[in-house]
């Protein structure tokens, strides 16, 4: 079992590559719930079991996830696995829209309620829009480092205009920012091309990939079965990605990723992120979501997946003429 942990930011815990994301633990509980199937109790502790085992150490979940309910649902799964409070982390996120920075310490009882008092090791801006700046937020956000509330400082969807004003807002008091998390995958490379990636890497800040498998597209398991989609809940089914076009022009990279997945026996999901967490040296952390311990488990097995630097760079070339 490989666990080899990397630093989040200059200064973080250290975290396994890959994380889970827990917005499918919402239980449906309001609109960005519903936007995933249901996953049932003793699906979501069979998640957290597989993946701890695995070697997975850190979960990222959210207030806006369910209005609490996936924070509720990663807590007391963590507590039944006696999961301990040193060594497995939790990232949250405080949800921006139509508040002000101010609402950051009013609500962070609520959230830390929601989270059984398990503690934050990273609190993260949720989106960039919100009715007061980054530097305000960031303000926020020290107040409730120094008074022991939250452990890292992170912030999600920015870029990078607004990240280097919260970077800036934090480096002036001492503390790094930790990281930006952003949508990132072998289909959606824009990070590389708009300066975001390379600022992060001067500056020391981690990026962590959301939908880093493009929601399922990125397993192959649509390709092989286009009308799969259709049985999901949620607007994916309608979304042009998951379209026939779209799909036959990703198929030359998905049987790069096949043969690939064949040699290494592994499958085509551990794959994408094994390239993920590797290409750029230890900048990306990533985390995929996961609907079943299967899933899990497969996504743990991915820390053991090592591409040579040439399957990489193939895998690089033809992740770029499928761009979405």
């Amino acid at each position: 079992m490989n666990h080899a942990y990397r630093t989040l930011g200059k200064e973080g815990p250290q975290l396994s590559p890959i994380g889970i994301g827990c917005w499918q633990f919402s239980r449906g509980a309001n609109a960005v719930g519903r936007y995933w199937d249901d996953v049932g109790e003793e699906d979501m502790q069979a998640i957290v079991r597989a993946s701890l085992a695995g070697g997975i150490n850190w979960f990222d979940t959210a207030e806006v996830y369910g209005n609490g309910a996936s924070e509720r649902a990663l807590a007391d799964a963590l507590d039944r696995e006696e999961a301990s409070l040193e060594t497995v982390y939790i990232a949250d996120k405080w949800w921006p829209a139509g508040r002000k920075a101010s609402s950051i310490e009013k609500t962070i009882g609520a959230r830390r309620d929601a989270l059984n008092q398990r503690p934050i090791a990273l609190y993260q801006i949720h989106q960039p829009f919100s009715f007061s700046s980054a530097g305000k937020e960031m303000e926020a956000m020290l107040a409730l480092k120094h008074r022991g509330e939250i452990g890292e400082i992170g912030v999600s969807n920015f870029n990078e205009k607004r990240m280097l004003e919260a970077y800036d807002t934090l480096h002036a008091e001492g503390v790094p920012l930790a990281s930006n998390q952003i949508k990132y995958s072998l289909l959606d490379r824009r990070a590389e091309q708009n300066g975001l990636f390379d600022t992060c890497r001067e500056l020391g800040i981690s990026v962590i990939a959301y939908s880093p498998l493009e929601q399922g597209l990125l397993t192959g398991k649509y390709h092989q079965d286009p009308d799969a989609i259709k049985k999901k809940r949620g607007p994916r089914k309608w979304m042009g990605r998951f379209r026939s076009g779209y799909l036959e022009k990703t198929k030359p990279l998905m049987n790069l990723l096949e043969a690939t997945a064949e040699h290494h026996e592994a499958t085509v999901s551990q794959v994408v992120l094994s390239w993920m967490v590797h290409y750029h040296g230890d900048l990306v952390f990533a985390i995929p979501g996961a609907s079943s311990e299967k899933h899990a488990a497969e996504h743990a097995g991915a820390l053991n997946v090592r591409l040579s630097d040439n399957e990489a760079e193939q895998i690089s070339k033809a992740s770029w003429d499928v761009q979405l």
